[in-house]
């Protein structure tokens, strides 16, 4: 394996890295300017909010780690394995944060996309890490694949977040 294995993904992380970094800023005035709408509890936050960080930061991390001028895979393969596994206990803290969280009901899209669509993303790092040197082109589609998931993911929450409080604001001030 050698640099030009990498080569042909540095347009991709370009792009995918930078999203990832003015998303997160994004959501930071987001939560600014819908936080004095309606206050947020800490406990939803931690279970609908933070999640959308944690998982833009997550593509910012991958996007420079696989950006770096490696000379081989098996390093960056231990670290978004690595990557992958704290994901993985990370969304097992998120689906006991949405059970414990008494301020909404999270439904099945609120499951999928918090839980078991992150969970994959996470899952297919920690195995394409361990079969990174047996296939490096099909393991390097893995992880931007798992990077767009979750960037995806953290989109449609931070969207769904946004739009919830809107909606909550509105029946606040109408008084339903």
């Amino acid at each position: 394996m050698n640099l030009t294995t990498f080569a042909g993904w540095e347009n991709f992380y370009v792009i995918v890295g930078s999203s990832a970094g003015a998303l997160i800023g994004l959501q930071f005035v987001v939560i600014t300017l819908v936080a004095e709408r309606l206050p947020p509890s800490p406990e939803t936050t931690d279970a609908f909010a933070t999640p959308s960080v944690i998982h833009f930061a997550v593509v910012l991390l991958l996007s420079a780690l696989v950006s770096a001028p490696w000379t081989g895979i098996v390093v960056v393969a231990l670290l978004w394995g690595l990557v992958g596994l704290s994901g993985i206990v990370y969304t097992i803290v998120v689906a006991r944060r949405l059970r414990t969280q008494t301020q909404y009901k999270p439904v099945f899209e609120d499951w999928l996309c918090h839980v078991h669509l992150p969970f994959a993303a996470y899952a297919i790092l920690v195995g394409s890490a361990f079969v990174a040197r047996s296939y490096t082109r099909k393991v390097l589609f893995c992880v931007g694949a798992s990077a767009l998931l979750l960037l995806f993911v953290g989109i449609h929450n931070a969207w769904d977040a946004a739009t919830y409080v809107i909606a909550q604001g509105r029946r606040k001030s109408t008084g339903n």
